[in-house]
């Protein structure tokens, strides 16, 4: 077989498929686990992958990638890069590694999911490079923060972070467990490998890659691009799967997993790439905004992907572009100002210069965003840094986990969206949010955010120390201060003086 081109002989090598004699074929493929869409079998038979790759082929291919990530570290490694790089960039590299590395071995149960309960042969091959795939990206991310620990104690978090309960953990879990934990093979492919990895990865992988060969650092743009090329291939089990769902009449069910997939990743994504992107990367080597990734790498892109699949925009589009304007400038007024609670050190990052640019991308920004960070500057410039520290809990939805917020200043659009079940009463940023727990109200109802548990009695005693300390921080390392210690703040001190 080996002496065969692989068109000869790849089909029949994947056709697996049989009739099962000691156990009936439900018991076998559950439907809770594996099609609860009654999708014929011979249907999912017809499942092609885009992708066609043998395991000798995979493993010569992952083993080039290995060895050039890590010859660039080692390499790389003795011009001490990290010991002397732009704080703001330090900390987007503290918070993708955190946020990352785990998620990408939560995302090996997920393909093995589909791996033993997908009922298309190509559907199952795949899953397995694509299990592979995420347990490498896992090994990876822990390995190359894991000399940093000794130069700062927050990269520990790498390892930490989705083991402890802190409030942004906790937001992106119950994302990451919703879209790739607690789903069938079939629902897991659509909201993961097509939602997900389809619709978003691109612009975290290509536009931070970017970011990271703008700053100098080739050793974590070396890595991005090894693992977005492998999420090119396994992304790509979703795309068959919902075509087979729309050709046996389940448009309506693969629209709406897609949908609510896409906004929940949406909702991290924003934070964990717009923050960095707009505020953490020095102004002279921002290449692009987030924004502008954001339309040329998900916006065209996707919409013209979910048309070539079969399915429709979602009916919230309207309101994801407003949120490309809005809801990475309100989570990073909101992590500043609650900096302690984080595992890196954010930057304010709203100098003239970098208000300036703000102003460019996001019209409307100095009238909004800069309103909240004019009292902030307020208060620095009279050396009351201690009115700049938040200490009470916000409001965060009970969905996407994240504070309530929305645009400040005059124009004030903060809204909470509620409603009510079995005498409890939800909150939702969105209504958007409030649509995915009223869509599927038994599966999201009872969950607790980190405000819900200081003030239920979980974290006790019920006050800001006792809320760190049940999160992580000052246990895994210290929590988070101002990364450039002010300084974006000094040029606003002479007309403060001159005021006077």
């Amino acid at each position: 077989m080996a002496l065969l081109d692989r068109s000869e002989w790849y089909d029949i090598a994947r056709e697996t498929n049989w009739t099962p004699s000691f156990v009936a074929e439900s018991e076998l493929f559950p439907d809770e686990m594996s099609d609860p869409y009654d999708v014929p079998v011979e249907a999912w038979e017809t499942f092609d992958e885009p992708y066609k790759i043998s395991y000798r082929q995979y493993v010569n291919i992952q083993r080039e990638k290995d060895a050039a990530a890590y010859s660039v570290k080692a390499a790389l490694s003795r011009q001490r890069f990290y010991e002397s790089a732009d704080v703001g960039y330090l900390n987007l590299i503290k918070m993708h590694y955190a946020a990352i590395a785990l998620s990408e071995y939560a995302a090996c149960h997920s393909d093995a999911r589909m791996t033993r309960f997908g009922r298309a042969p190509g559907m199952r091959n795949m899953a397995t490079f694509g299990m592979l795939d995420e347990m490498r990206h896992g090994q990876i991310q822990l390995w190359f923060p894991h000399e940093l620990v000794g130069n700062d104690r927050q990269f520990d978090w790498a390892h930490e972070a989705h083991h402890s309960k802190n409030w942004a953990i906790l937001a992106a879990r119950h994302s990451l467990d919703d879209v790739m934990m607690s789903r069938d093979a079939n629902t897991t492919a659509m909201m993961l490998n097509f939602a997900f990895e389809v619709g978003l990865t691109n612009i975290q992988m290509i536009g931070l890659a970017n970011d990271a060969a703008n700053m100098g650092d080739y050793t974590f743009q070396n890595l991005i691009t090894s693992i977005q090329s492998d999420e090119a291939r396994h992304a790509q089990i979703g795309v068959p799967v919902i075509e087979i769902m729309i050709e046996n009449g389940k448009k309506a069910e693969a629209q709406y997993a897609v949908d609510v997939a896409f906004w929940r990743i949406w909702r991290i994504f924003a934070i964990a790439v717009g923050v960095p992107m707009d505020y953490y990367i020095p102004l002279e080597k921002r290449e692009r905004s987030f924004k502008e990734y954001m339309h040329e790498f998900v916006i065209t892109q996707y919409e013209r992907q979910l048309r070539d699949v079969g399915l429709d925009r979602p009916w919230y589009w309207d309101l994801f572009l407003d949120d490309i304007e809005n809801h990475h400038h309100c989570q990073q007024g909101g992590i500043w100002s609650w900096r302690e609670t984080v595992w890196w050190h954010p930057v304010g990052a709203v100098s003239p210069p970098e208000r300036e640019w703000l102003e460019e991308k996001y019209p409307g920004w100095n009238e909004t965003y800069g309103y909240y960070w004019d009292v902030i500057i307020d208060q620095l410039v009279k050396d009351r840094e201690e009115m700049t520290h938040q200490n009470c809990m916000p409001i965060c939805c009970n969905v996407c986990q994240f504070p309530i917020s929305n645009r400040p200043g005059p124009v004030w659009k903060a809204r909470v969206h509620q409603t009510d079940h079995e005498g409890r009463r939800y909150n939702f940023c969105t209504p958007v949010c409030k649509w995915v727990f009223e869509s599927d109200v038994e599966r999201y109802a009872g969950n607790e955010t980190i405000v819900d548990r200081m003030y239920n009695g979980t974290i006790q005693p019920q006050t800001l120390d006792a809320v760190l300390k049940y999160m992580g921080i000052g246990v895994i390392s210290e929590g988070g201060r101002d990364g450039h210690d002010y300084r974006w703040a000094d040029p606003y001190r002479p007309v403060a003086d001159a005021a006077e």
